[in-house]
């Protein structure tokens, strides 16, 4: 559950000394920023600001976002419990009725409700407050649980899809009937575990691009009931034709429909998990929006990366001549990058023009 601070934004310009000889400026926006963005402190940002020529100037913002994800606790319960009854449910037909399509559609159920368990779990630990030691928090389990998903869904389809080829080359009787009834109750309640999850994070709660975890939920229970479906109709045709290849037929051909519908999720989970720039955020476009900016001449050492499924980072420095800075600068750049690209965190520090040495970070190939 989301801390009450969490649940607003702070909107304050300050700027203070260090012995190290830079300044930070945090740009924050929230309910009760004006107690904080009162007089006293306009006028201590703008006391320091003659003395940037010789120093270098960090921004910091949190503008506009909630620190944990939007909570689905109730989804999660809900999706939970009556999946794992029906996993139950299947497994004992689909032995009773010799179908593998049950079993495999079971197996599938239950690396589901593992799924959502997990992504339970993360979403939870998200919201817990930062530490000394763990300064972002928990907010990476979020895109842990996300890879974790896909590999489980990955892992479970395959293992199915070897049991049912073994099946295609020695096919076994099955209760059509049974099949079709089973495969239907699992339809429906797929489908109701699905809708739980269908906004799955996305901008109507104000979590930019949307929550992945929570989207991963959301495609599991939605294949899933594809795959009843399938079942379904499955247990229609060998009921009218007595086709008993049908069975694992239908099994191998739903299970790499879910193989190519899971490996997007996969790749996108992958590359949040390896710091890659999220999808929706053009890198150049951002570089290009600061490097306009009055006043910048250059713009180096650009990192964009998710610091969970539904938040952004970004840090970068700034060259700029440092009479020019105004004191308001870093907090409305900040406030901008968040508008333009949903990125929540930017930390942002200044190196002064008249530096006598170039910035070591300013090569593109120098992380």
């Amino acid at each position: 559950m989301a801390n009450p601070h969490d649940q607003h934004d702070h909107d304050h310009d300050h700027g203070h000394s260090h012995a190290g000889g830079h300044a930070h400026a945090h740009g924050r926006a929230d309910a009760h920023g004006a107690a904080h963005a009162g007089a006293a402190a306009a006028a201590h940002a703008e006391g320091e600001a003659p003395k940037l020529a010789g120093v270098r100037r960090h921004g910091h913002d949190h503008h506009g976002h909630s620190h944990g994800p939007v909570s689905y606790g109730r989804a999660f319960a809900i999706g939970i419990g009556l999946n794992l009854a029906f996993v139950v449910i299947e497994v004992v037909y689909g032995i009773l009725s010799h179908s593998v399509a049950l079993l495999a559609d079971a197996g599938h159920n239950f690396g589901d409700v593992l799924g959502l368990g997990l992504s339970w779990g993360a979403t939870a630990l998200a919201s817990l407050k930062p530490s000394k030691r763990r300064t972002f928090g928990f907010r990476r389990s979020t895109i842990i649980a996300s890879v974790t998903n896909a590999f489980v869904l990955l892992f479970v389809t395959g293992g199915l899809t070897w049991e049912s080829i073994q099946r295609l080359l020695a096919p076994q009787p099955t209760q059509g009937k049974t099949m079709i009834f089973v495969a239907l109750v699992g339809a429906a309640i797929n489908t109701a575990s699905a809708l739980l999850f269908l906004n799955h994070g996305s901008k109507a709660h104000g979590q930019g691009h949307g929550d992945l975890n929570v989207r991963s939920a959301f495609l599991h229970l939605a294949y899933d009931a594809v795959l009843a479906v399938g079942v379904a109709i499955t247990g229609a045709l060998i009921v009218f034709t007595g086709w008993l290849w049908l069975d694992p037929a239908v099994s191998i051909v739903l299970a790499i429909a879910i193989l190519v519908g899971t490996w997007g999720l996969m790749k996108q989970s992958l590359d949040l998990m390896l710091d890659a720039v999220p999808e929706g955020i053009d890198p150049e476009e951002v570089k290009s929006f600061l490097g306009a900016l009055p006043g910048v001449v250059e713009v180096h050492d650009l990192h964009i990366w998710a610091m969970s499924t539904t938040e952004t980072a970004l840090t970068a420095h700034i060259v700029m001549p440092g009479a020019t800075l105004r004191p308001t600068f870093l907090s409305e750049v900040c406030k901008d990058l968040h508008a333009r690209f949903e990125i929540q965190h930017s930390t942002l520090q200044i190196d002064p023009e008249e530096a006598p040495h170039p910035c070591a970070l300013a090569p593109d190939e120098v992380i």
